[in-house]
This record gives C-alpha cells, sequence and structure tokens, in this order.
C-alpha cells in the first residue's frame, strides 16, 4: 500500500452539494483530519449489526489508530468521502489503491439513520469520479453474503458488477469507465431525487410566513392573505415578533415556537434577519424556503457574498431555496390550493406547469395566462435562481400528473448540458415552451450569475432546437403556444380544414398555412358575405361539425368576423359555441374572431380561451378554445405545433459508444501537452501530438510537409508520392481554389516548382508565405467540422460545408454532445448547402455513413476530453467512398470544471 502524501492539497473541488432520495439536502467534502469526533459518533449510532457487516466483527468503538488512519488521507491513493447535514457525519465512501497498479479497494459505512436515502450510490459516483482522476480505472470489494443493501449498491450502480464467492465472502469486481448504461442510471437517480426535492415545497402541508407585518402593504402580509384567501388545505403560521395576532391568525415570535413541524417556509425579512431564519427553520424541520427578500445579489458583490452563504447554510441543514428576491410560489392542485405569491387571486387550474427565473416577467406570464384564460398547475418563481433553478422545474414536471406542458421563461443557462438532457426527455412526453432573455449567454444585471458564451452565433438556437423544445420569441407567443397545447390535442399530420365566412378571409388563411408549412385540404363556408351579415353560433358549429366529420384533417382552423354591429354577447356565445364543438374533438380546432375589439367568454380578451371549469380533472386538457387575433398567428401556432410532434416521432437514436478508443492514452497526451501551458493558455499540439492523439480515436489526417524553397517542395512531394496538392498553410485560404490558395494534380517537380512561384505571387497580397505539400486526396466535397469547449454550453461540435456558405451565410449547425447516432445522422443533412452531399450537376453522392462516423468520433473525442479547447478540420473531403481529413488544428488548455460532471450535484451556489 502506497505511504499518504500528506503534502497533496485538500481536494476542494470534490465538494459538492447533493440531493437525496427523499428530496432533502447534503454536503459532500472529502474527509478531514479533524472529523475524528464525527467518526467516533457515526460509529456509536450504529446497531451491532450494522457494525459487524462493515468490519466483519463487532467494535464497540473506534480506537485512536483506526480513527487516526481513516481521517489520514493522501486523496490520491487513499480517498475517503463524507456526507453531512448539520454537522453531523451521515455516511462515509473509501477507496485504497492496491500499490501502483489502476485498482482500488472500495468501502462504505452509512449512518442507519440515514439508511435507504441513497447515500450509498451518491458515494460511489464521487468516489469513481475521483478516482478516474487519479489513473484508477477497477474498483473492488469484499461484502458478506448477508449485506444485501450493500450488495444492492454495487449491482444497482450501473457498472458492469462481476461477482464470485470465496471463503465465506462475495467479493465484486467492476471498471470504473463511464458507460451509457452506467450515465442512465445516474440520471435516472438524479431525476427521481431532484423531482422529489421540489414536490416537498410545491405540496407543503404546512406553511409558516415569517414577515407577516399587520401593514396591509406589506410583501408578508400580501402573501399570508393571498395564502388565506385561496383556501390552502394545509396549516398556515404566521410569525411576527411584535404582533399576537395577524389576520386572524395566533403571531408566534418564532419557528421554534410554533411547535409543530413546518415544511415550506415563506421568508419576508430585511436582508439582516434572514440567517437567523434558516437555522430556525432547519430546528423546525423544514423542506425549504421561499425568499421574497431582495437585496442580496441584485444588490452587488457584497449582496452576492450574502446570497452564496444563505444558499450553503440552507443546504448545509437539508433545505432547498427558492429565491431570492421570488414573486412566489402557486400550486393549485384541490388537495393543496397554495397561492404563496403577491398576486391575489388563485389562478384557474389547468395543465400548465411555469417556471420563470425572473420575479417580474413570471408575473408578467401569470397575468396573461389570467386574462387569456389558461389554467395552470404550478407557478414557481425563482427570481436570482441562487439555488431551485429551471433544470429542477422540469425534473418535477416531468412526473407531475397535473402537468401536460410546460413554459420556462430563462434570462440564463446555470447547467446548460443538463438543460439539454432533461429538456430532451421531458419534450418527449409533454410539450415544453420556452421563451430566453436577449442577453442569455451574455453578461446579465445584476442579481443573476453566468457563464459567458465563445460558441458560433447559433450554438444556444441549435441546442434548443436539439431537444426539441419550443423556443417563443417573447412571453406573448409563449402564450400563443400555451394555450393551444392547454387546450387542444396535438395535431397528427399537417393537414388543415379553413373554415372561414368570406373570399378574402379564405384567401389570408390559406396564405398563412403555406408560410406555416401546413396543408389546406378542404374549406368549409360560414353564413354571410362581403356585406358584413355575420354568421351565427349554430353557423359556426355546423360548419366545424361537418369539418370534423369528414375524417379527412389533422385539424380545424375557423377564422370568422362578428358583424360590424355585433356587441361582446355575440362573441361571447360564438365562442362558447367553438368551443363546445371542439371539446370532444379528436382533432386540435383553433379560432379566430377578426373584428372582435373585446369579447367576454371566461373572463379572458380576444386572443384568449375559455375559462377551464373548476372540477376539471387533474392533468386533463382543459376545456376551452384558442383565439388568435389574425389567421396568420392560428396558423403559425399550428406549424410549430406540427414541428414539435415531427420531432417527438423521431428515432432518439442510441448513444454513441466507441470501442475501439483508448481514452485514457489520450487524456495522458493532452496531460502531457498541458505540461506546457502557463495558466489558462492555449497550446497549440504539434503536428505529431495532433497525429497521434486523432489516431486514438480512429481519424486520419491526410499526410503533409510545409517547405520554404522550391526545392524543399519537390523533396516533400517525393517522399510524400506524386501526384501532390500545394496549399496555404492559412486556415481560410487553404481550401479556397478561386483565391489561389491550393494548387491541386501536381505531377511532377517542374510544374511544381512553377506552381509554388505562382502561388506566392498570388497569394502575396493576402501576406500569405507559408506553404505545404501534401498527398491528393480523392475528389470530394469539401466539409467543415470544428468543435470547442465553451463555458457556456461546455462541449459544441459543429459542421457546414466548406465555402462561401459557412463562411459568409453562417451555415452551420451546431450540437451539444453526448450524441446519438439518429443525431449525426441528422447533423450531416441540416445545413442548407448539405444538398451538394446527395450530388448536384453531375457530381456524385458522397459517402454518408463515413461522414456520419467522422462526426460520432468527434463528438466523443470533445465529449471525453474537456481540455481539448479548440479542433478544426479545414476542410474535410466527403467523397463516394470515405472522407479524408486534408488539415487538423488542435489547442488545448486547463479546462475549467464542465458544468454536467458525471457525478451527481447541485449547481454550485
Amino acid at each position: 500500500m502506497a505511504e499518504p502524501d500528506t503534502e497533496t492539497a485538500y481536494p476542494s473541488q470534490w465538494e459538492a452539494d447533493v440531493v437525496l432520495r427523499d428530496g432533502a439536502t447534503a454536503r459532500l467534502r472529502p474527509i478531514r483530519e479533524d472529523d475524528v469526533d464525527g467518526l467516533r459518533a457515526l460509529h456509536a449510532g450504529q446497531s451491532e449489526s450494522s457494525i459487524y457487516l462493515r468490519y466483519f466483527t463487532f467494535k464497540s468503538e473506534l480506537s485512536a489508530k483506526e480513527l487516526e488512519r481513516f481521517t489520514h488521507v493522501d486523496h490520491r491513493d487513499r480517498v475517503a468521502l463524507v456526507i453531512e447535514r448539520g454537522g453531523r457525519i451521515l455516511g462515509v465512501g473509501r477507496y485504497d489503491r492496491y500499490g501502483d497498479s489502476d485498482a482500488a479497494e472500495v468501502a462504505f459505512n452509512i449512518s442507519d439513520a440515514a439508511q435507504g436515502q441513497g447515500l450509498g450510490s451518491i458515494l460511489m459516483e464521487h468516489l469513481a469520479v475521483a478516482a478516474r482522476e487519479q489513473g484508477i480505472r477497477r474498483f473492488t470489494a469484499e461484502v458478506l453474503p448477508e449485506n444485501r443493501k450493500m450488495l444492492s449498491v454495487f449491482q444497482d450502480s450501473g457498472f458492469e458488477v462481476a461477482r464470485h464467492f470465496e471463503d465465506g465472502v462475495v467479493a465484486v469486481e467492476f471498471p470504473i469507465d463511464p458507460t451509457a448504461r452506467w450515465r442512465a442510471v445516474v440520471e435516472s437517480r438524479e431525476h427521481r431525487a431532484e423531482a422529489r426535492s421540489v414536490a416537498e415545497l410545491v405540496e407543503p402541508e404546512s406553511v409558516a410566513v415569517v414577515g407577516a407585518s399587520r401593514d396591509p402593504h406589506a410583501v408578508g402580509s400580501i402573501v399570508l392573505r393571498h395564502i388565506l384567501e385561496a383556501g390552502f388545505t394545509g396549516r398556515v403560521h404566521a410569525v411576527n415578533r411584535a404582533a399576537e395576532d395577524v389576520q386572524g391568525l395566533t403571531a408566534h415570535a418564532s419557528l421554534k415556537d410554533i411547535g409543530e413541524p413546518v415544511d415550506l417556509v415563506v421568508v419576508a425579512v430585511p436582508v439582516a434577519e434572514v440567517d437567523a431564519v434558516v437555522a430556525e427553520a432547519a430546528e423546525a424541520g423544514a423542506q425549504g424556503l421561499l425568499v421574497l427578500t431582495s437585496g442580496y445579489a441584485d444588490a452587488g458583490e457584497d449582496g452576492l457574498r450574502a446570497q452564496r452563504r444563505l444558499v450553503a447554510r440552507a443546504r448545509a441543514r437539508g433545505m432547498r431555496v427558492i429565491g431570492p428576491a421570488s414573486a412566489g410560489l402557486v400550486r393549485t392542485a384541490p388537495d393543496v390550493r397554495l397561492n404563496a405569491s403577491p398576486s391575489p387571486g388563485l389562478a384557474s387550474r389547468g395543465p400548465v406547469g411555469v417556471f420563470s427565473q425572473s420575479g417580474a416577467v413570471g408575473a408578467m406570464i401569470t397575468a396573461g395566462m389570467k386574462r387569456r384564460g389558461v389554467g395552470m398547475s404550478t407557478s414557481l418563481s425563482a427570481g436570482n435562481r441562487a439555488d431551485v433553478s429551471g433544470n429542477d422545474a422540469m425534473q418535477f414536471f416531468e412526473d407531475d400528473p397535473h402537468t401536460a406542458a410546460v413554459g420556462v421563461y430563462l434570462e440564463s443557462f446555470g447547467n446548460p448540458r443538463k438543460f439539454s438532457r432533461i429538456a430532451r426527455r421531458l419534450s418527449r412526453t409533454k410539450p415544453v415552451v420556452v421563451v430566453r432573455s436577449d442577453v442569455t449567454g451574455r453578461a446579465l444585471p445584476p442579481g443573476h450569475e453566468t457563464r459567458t458564451t465563445q460558441a458560433p452565433e447559433g450554438a444556444v438556437d441549435s441546442m434548443l432546437e436539439q431537444t426539441g423544445v419550443l423556443e417563443a420569441a417573447t412571453h406573448e407567443d409563449m402564450l400563443d403556444l400555451l394555450m393551444a397545447v392547454a387546450t387542444q390535442p396535438l395535431p397528427t399530420g399537417r393537414r388543415v380544414t379553413l373554415v372561414a365566412d368570406s373570399l378574402a378571409l379564405d384567401r389570408l388563411g390559406r396564405d398563412a398555412a403555406a408560410v406555416a408549412g401546413l396543408e389546406v385540404v378542404a374549406t368549409h363556408g360560414l353564413g354571410g358575405s362581403e356585406q358584413g351579415i355575420a354568421p351565427t353560433a349554430d353557423d359556426v358549429v355546423a360548419s366545424v361539425e361537418a369539418a370534423l366529420a369528414a375524417g379527412d384533417t389533422d385539424a380545424v382552423v375557423v377564422v370568422t368576423r362578428l358583424g360590424l354591429h355585433q356587441d361582446e354577447d355575440a362573441a361571447h356565445e360564438v365562442a362558447q359555441a367553438l368551443a363546445r364543438v371542439a371539446e370532444g374533438a379528436t382533432v386540435p380546432v383553433l379560432g379566430c374572431l377578426t373584428d372582435v375589439v373585446s369579447a367576454r367568454y371566461g373572463g379572458a380578451r380576444v386572443g384568449g380561451a375559455a375559462a377551464p371549469a373548476a372540477d376539471a380533472e387533474p392533468g386533463a386538457l382543459q376545456p376551452g378554445l384558442p383565439l388568435y387575433p389574425s389567421p396568420r398567428k392560428a396558423m403559425t401556432v399550428l406549424g410549430r405545433l406540427c414541428d414539435y410532434v415531427a420531432w417527438r416521432r423521431e428515432d432518439a437514436g442510441e448513444p454513441i459508444e466507441l470501442t475501439d478508443v483508448d481514452v485514457r492514452a489520450a487524456e495522458a497526451l493532452v496531460d502531457r501537452a498541458l505540461e506546457r501551458a502557463l495558466g489558462t493558455e492555449l497550446i497549440r499540439l504539434t503536428g505529431a501530438e495532433t497525429e497521434e492523439l486523432l489516431r486514438i480515436y480512429g481519424i486520419g489526417v491526410l499526410r503533409s510537409r510545409r517547405f520554404t524553397t522550391p526545392d524543399e517542395a519537390v523533396a516533400a512531394a517525393e517522399e510524400l508520392g506524386f501526384p501532390v496538392a500545394v496549399k496555404a498553410v492559412d486556415p481560410y485560404l487553404r481550401h479556397r481554389l478561386d483565391l489561389g490558395g491550393v494548387r491541386l494534380n501536381l505531377e511532377d517537380a517542374e510544374s511544381l516548382r512553377q506552381n509554388v512561384r505562382q502561388m506566392r505571387a498570388v497569394l502575396a497580397p493576402f501576406g500569405v508565405t507559408e506553404l505545404e505539400v501534401q498527398s491528393m486526396a480523392p475528389s470530394g466535397q469539401p466539409c467543415m467540422v470544428t468543435a470547442l469547449e465553451d463555458p457556456l454550453l461546455g462541449p459544441v461540435v459543429s459542421f457546414g460545408m466548406a465555402g462561401d456558405a459557412t463562411d459568409l451565410l453562417g451555415d452551420w449547425v451546431h450540437r451539444v454532445p453526448p450524441l446519438t447516432d439518429q443525431d449525426v445522422r441528422r447533423m450531416v443533412r441540416s445545413p442548407r448547402a448539405a444538398v451538394k452531399l446527395d450530388g448536384v450537376g453531375g457530381v456524385p453522392a458522397v459517402d454518408l455513413d463515413a461522414l456520419e462516423d467522422l462526426l460520432a468520433r468527434v463528438s466523443c473525442l470533445k465529449d471525453d476530453l474537456p481540455a481539448v479547447a479548440r479542433l478544426r478540420f479545414a476542410p474535410v473531403l466527403a467523397a463516394p467512398t470515405g472522407t479524408t481529413v486534408l488539415s487538423a488544428e488542435v489547442d488545448v488548455a486547463n479546462a475549467a470544471g464542465r458544468t454536467d460532471s458525471a457525478r451527481r450535484a447541485l449547481r454550485a451556489s
């Protein structure tokens, strides 16, 4: 066993806040020398059975020698991690390397009081990540046969576990390199824990408002009043140090005076008093805090530090935080009825779950939904989003039976890779409409922390497209989409029947349908004429019923006037008639009342939907009908929904896993190159290093040689073999035949010398002097492949056709790994210029399988190696048989922590 290295620095990068199976949080960190008392207390609280299963014998207490050994580690060959809450150690996981090998023995000790909370699995994941960083690739363990819980931890880890019975114990062994199966197991556990974490906040059995003032205009007083008026089904407590009663409730001087557990604590006190509330909430057994108080990150650097302390203290005591500067929390389910927000009146019950990163925008979205009569299941305003994020909310919405569609407003991405995979999974079952601020990915105003992006323009849009979410430009566009998915079934195709009461409106509807990519298969006229005679409600019902009965359409859009002299009662009557006939339809029905200024149906105005029935079944589509102010609006929404349905039908594909790649060798090569780096500077790999790295990933680069004189060019050509090409080294010009940056098929020494002289003269105005000789590649379509490690998005892989399509028009497609085989398949076909790959103008079609294989290998390389900061293949020749990389550049840099690592952890506060 290697001797401990006491000089190894404490690895603070391994610290993390984690969510346990019951939704509560805890702190994971490397063990410290001062953990002796904590380990002694953990042991003292264990049953005789637990001690026997851990040590194979009973120990009434741990000896001083054992405690010293357990707490003194080198963080390399001997590593131990603890999970603690409120200063009490709940569990320990450790590994000890076998000599200088790549194997280590792993062991766990979980408190009896924390059994069943998934601590063993979390410790396993974090230990595996730490071990891989230290060059360990295999874990082993010895477990007593009766220790079924520990055997389950190993068996259910997602690793390929081999076990055999030997000398009365079960010996297990498994590689710890990440696999698709392991990632799926980790993500499934993460999903369940984080969904439960949010569920504990939005469905509390008891709520306490701290700062429940007698001043009717104070935030605490307003929120308390709204909780009571909404008819919250649980217990409500008011906390006010100076009053005996508030709004008919007994006022408690502090949370501990309540005398019973409190699930959710609403905090509406000044910043200086919040820390004391956090401590009291933990003692009261709270699951979380809804912090309405502002003055944290929104107040500058001091406030940002205070916000981080707030979150750290809450998580260390097992609590989540919504906010600070939150605009509240709403849950309309009949068994909850919670309106813990400054907005009056409990929202109509319906199937839409809403998350907003901004309190102001969240209030605007909520007001818009009320105005349009769109019912919601839950509304959560994250404010400064210091802890609970859009990712957490989507984890909850995915499992929530009351939520059938989701609206998300974002001002920044806290963990874009995680957002991508959660949104992609959620979109497979529920429509997700996203509005992002124009500043998403750039510097934000105070109050929101985010990294800035260096990704190519359009990369964020591509990432959202990859997830299947419906991106809306404004919150009004979001409401247009949510109004349809909340009230209507999704279309099953692009056929639409248009019901219109004039030739002019029919033409407008047809034009709008064409723009939206829809096919008008039938037109049904309504009573009335161009002179303004309005159709009656019966006319509307008859026409829509006829369109539905025909059975040859995927949607019905009604475009009608109500006449020049119709009042609001007539508009209301027609809207209600449309809603009734649409209620039982199996295809969506959308309406447009083109000449109504205002109509009162269900309390909504034109452009809204009928209010939901108060007793609508949970998760059921709310009754009503989406109405839009113009045919273009209605058809645009319908077209977007058709695009979404088409995406959902696409095969998601299988995760790409390369079995012929030695990732450890690639990591070692990159690490050696980084030894030349100073700080975060980029280091360009040498030609030999680039060739070796790409060889590891099964990617070949066509041989080339740089030269200074024509004679050196001839010598290089003779080494490579004629015919050859001569190219500018400049990455922009090297593939530009039209600009003189390349000469092809030079078959002898004299021709080579002549072309070198000519190229030098042509390229002199560009300031380009460096040239190289390269073997000739098979003729093909030139493409571009790039990849980078972005501070915001993590790894980004980009593909496009070489030439003006990419250089001038930005005709790229971008994807965020990890990718599936279908992601790659669609990627090579997505650029507008990709039609060239199928063969045009007599040029044969290219080998798409080979091109897909190249992109798959680049995506895996970029996913495996965060230190590869930039990669550029320019150009790649896609030929009828195979692909050839003509030039490759790879830059590496010391990588900051990737935003979605292989270990489960909450976003750093």
